[in-house]
């Protein structure tokens, strides 16, 4: 850990956290596959895809943060056992209609919000700013992509908040 200059019991708090944003987002991965695979209805083109680019991402997340808790020279969580019991993410249906999907994932994108914003919290306490950045550009893009999600479920005759 000396190269980094970060307490290492610090970090391993750091390191706990990220183990379970780890999990969170191997569920939400596999959920994405699931509502990609078993999407149905007129919504079926715009939201396979959509599911597929979220996906892609996710997958790339996932690598990312094992990758982080390596450089923290810390071993990641990797059995699929282990994902299940220290996810905050539970697993989904697959016969359920294209509008709980988008509800479904509006939810697990407040979890993982919730995660990211715990890990870093332990983070700062620790001094870990790469850390608190990766995880901090993953906030900014989930949240952008939580609005345009909850914009296609909004009704058009729903409207924004007047400033």
């Amino acid at each position: 850990m000396s190269y980094l200059g970060l307490d290492e019991k610090k970090t391993s708090k750091t390191v706990k956290e990220l183990n379970t944003l780890l999990a969170d987002y191997h569920l939400y991965y596999q959920k994405l596959r699931n509502f990609h695979w078993n999407v149905i209805g007129k919504n079926f083109f715009d939201l396979h895809e959509k599911f597929e680019e979220l996906y892609d991402d996710a997958k790339l997340k996932v690598d990312d943060i094992a990758e982080r808790i390596l450089t923290l020279r810390f071993q990641p969580t990797s059995n699929l056992s282990d994902y299940l019991k220290a996810s905050n993410i539970k697993e989904s249906k697959s016969d359920i209609s294209d509008s709980k999907m988008i509800e479904i994932l509006l939810d697990d994108h407040g979890t993982l919000l919730k995660q990211m914003r715990k890990v870093t919290e332990v983070a700062e306490k620790g001094g870990d700013e790469g850390t608190i950045d990766l995880i901090g550009a993953y906030i900014r893009e989930l949240e952008k992509t939580s609005w345009m999600l909850d914009a296609w479920k909004m009704k058009t005759s729903e409207s924004l908040k007047p400033v």
